[in-house]
């Protein structure tokens, strides 16, 4: 399991997670639809908080994923399937 930093927090967790699961306290950080707000994900980057996007495609979590500031992506349940995504395959073919 591929996993990135929780902001400034020192914890690493999944880069991808179903909605719901508990290894994203999503209280503690900025969640948003989408990345189209790069000053909102900027100043929570900056201010050491976590950035949690929500993604239901493949397309919508590689965007995310490619984006410093965004320490992980969730998927709605019916998607699980996407944390089976190949991230590499994607980026580079």
């Amino acid at each position: 399991m591929r996993q990135r930093w929780w902001g400034s927090s020192g914890r690493r967790v999944p880069e991808i997670a179903v909605e719901g699961d508990e290894s994203l306290p999503l209280d503690e950080a900025l969640v948003v639809d989408d990345i189209s707000d790069m000053d909102a994900l900027r100043d929570a980057f900056d201010g050491g908080t976590p950035v949690v996007v929500r993604a239901d495609n493949a397309e919508d979590v590689l965007a995310a994923l490619a984006r410093p500031e965004v320490s992980a992506v969730v998927v709605p349940e019916a998607k699980r399937g996407l944390l089976e995504l190949d991230l590499t395959k994607l980026t580079y073919g």
